[in-house]
C-alpha cells in the first residue's frame, strides 16, 4: 500500500480501510485532520474518544475545570482516580492511551472572544461541548468570521440535539436561535439534572458527524436538527434554512467581531456590591427572623436543602414572586450563590427591599454550618 500509514495503524484502522465508501482516501483526511473540542465533559468525553479512536492527527481540547465526583456519570474521559485533577490532564492521559498516533494538544483556559479567533484558526473543525448559551454563542460567531465548521450539541435532562453549523452552505447557530432564552428559564445540567447516557449519545453522534465532514462521506446534519427523547427513545429531524437576515453568516452582517456574549445572554455575574450577601454564620443567628428562599429546582432539593425554606424555581420566579411577603427580610439560595445572586437583582426590581444572596449557596452552608448535608 501507498497509504502514510505504518504497519500498526493499517492493522489498527483496518475496518475503516475495508470500508469501499471510507478507506484510505478517508483515514488519510482524517489523520491530517485538525479538530477542537471544547470542553471536556459529558459531550466532549464520548466525541473526543470515538475521534481519537478514528484516528483524527491532531485532537485540541480546551478546558479549565477539575474533575469532580458528579462529573463521573457522564464524563467518560475521567475516572475516580483523576478526582480534583486538572480535566485537560486526564482527558489527555485517557487520549494517549486510546490512541497513541493521535497529537492531543491541550488548551487550559477559559474560551473568550479575546482568544477564540486565534484558536479557532489553527484548527479544520470546532466540536461545541459546552453547556451554556454564552460559550455557544462565541463558538458560533468565532467559527462564522474564522471559516470553521461548527459541530454543536446540548443535553438536558432526558433529551439532547445535535447539528452542523456554519459550513458556507448552510446555517448557523444563530439562524436555528437569533436570541438567547431570558436568564435562568433553562436551567444547565448542573442545575436541571442529566441521565448520564444522554451525552454519550448525543456527543458519538458529534463525533460521527465530524468524521463525515473531515472526510466527506455521507451527507452531515446541515440544515437539519436532529433530537433525541431517551425517554421515548426517539429520534427527530426539523429542517433549518439559512436566514438571510442573520446577523453574522447573513449576506450584510452586522456582527464583524466578536462582542460581549455574557452581557448578550444577560448572564453576567453583579458587579461587587451590587448585590448584598449574607454569609451562613449570620444566617444561622437570624433563621428565626427571615424568609428563606430556594430558587434550585426541585430535583435539587431531593438531595438537600435549609429546613424552614420555600422554593420557587429561577424560572418561575417572575410569575410567583407574589407569593413572598415584603414585609421581612429575604434570603435567597441556591447550589453556589450564582442564581440566587441573579435572583436578589431581579426582586430589587419589582418591590423588594431587603433582599439579600446567601454567599456561597447550599455548598457554602453544608461546608460551614452542616457538614451532615450531602452535597452534588
Amino acid at each position: 500500500m501507498n497509504e502514510p500509514f505504518s504497519a500498526e495503524e493499517i492493522r489498527r484502522y483496518s475496518r475503516h480501510l475495508i470500508l469501499p465508501e471510507f478507506g484510505a482516501r478517508g483515514q488519510k483526511k482524517l489523520k491530517a485532520s485538525r479538530v477542537l473540542v471544547v470542553g471536556a465533559g459529558g459531550l466532549g468525553s464520548p466525541a473526543a474518544m470515538y475521534l481519537a479512536a478514528a484516528g483524527v492527527g491532531t485532537l485540541g481540547l480546551v478546558d479549565f475545570d477539575v474533575v469532580d465526583l458528579s462529573n463521573l456519570q457522564r464524563q467518560l474521559l475521567h475516572g475516580t482516580a483523576d478526582v480534583g485533577r486538572s480535566k485537560l490532564a486526564s482527558a489527555t492521559d485517557t487520549l494517549n492511551a486510546l490512541n497513541p498516533h493521535v497529537q492531543v494538544q491541550p488548551h487550559a483556559l477559559r474560551l473568550s472572544a479575546e482568544n477564540a479567533l486565534a484558536l479557532f484558526a489553527q484548527y479544520d473543525l470546532v466540536l461545541d461541548g459546552t453547556d451554556n448559551f454564552a460559550t455557544r454563542y462565541l463558538i458560533n460567531d468565532a467559527c462564522v468570521l474564522t471559516g470553521k465548521p461548527n459541530v454543536s450539541a446540548s443535553v438536558f435532562r432526558f433529551e439532547g440535539q445535535a447539528s452542523v453549523f456554519c459550513t458556507p452552505e448552510g446555517p448557523c447557530y444563530r439562524c436555528l436561535y437569533p436570541e438567547p432564552p431570558p436568564p435562568g428559564l433553562s436551567p444547565s445540567c448542573g442545575e436541571g439534572g442529566v441521565l448520564g447516557i444522554v451525552p454519550g449519545v448525543i456527543g458519538t453522534l458529534q463525533a460521527t458527524e465530524a468524521i463525515k465532514v473531515l472526510s466527506g462521506v455521507g451527507q452531515p446534519l446541515i440544515g437539519r436538527l436532529l433530537t433525541f427523547d431517551a425517554l421515548e427513545m426517539s429520534f427527530r429531524q426539523f429542517k433549518v434554512k439559512k436566514d438571510a437576515s442573520c446577523p453574522v453568516c447573513g449576506p450584510s452582517p452586522s456582527i464583524t467581531a466578536l462582542i460581549d456574549y455574557e452581557q448578550f445572554c444577560g448572564t453576567r455575574a453583579p458587579p461587587p456590591g451590587a448585590v448584598r450577601d449574607v454569609t451562613p454564620q449570620w444566617l444561622t443567628e437570624h433563621r428565626r427572623e427571615v424568609q428563606l428562599l430556594d430558587v434550585r429546582e426541585p430535583g435539587e432539593r431531593e438531595i438537600n436543602v435549609i429546613e424552614g425554606s420555600v422554593c420557587i424555581p429561577m424560572a418561575e420566579l417572575a410569575a410567583r414572586f407574589n407569593e413572598l411577603a415584603t414585609t421581612r427580610d429575604l434570603v435567597v439560595y441556591c447550589k453556589v450563590g450564582e442564581r440566587s445572586a441573579r435572583a436578589v437583582e431581579y426582586l430589587r426590581t419589582v418591590g423588594f427591599e431587603r433582599v439579600f444572596n446567601l454567599a456561597g449557596g447550599i455548598e457554602r452552608w453544608a461546608d460551614e454550618v452542616d457538614e451532615h448535608l450531602p452535597v452534588y
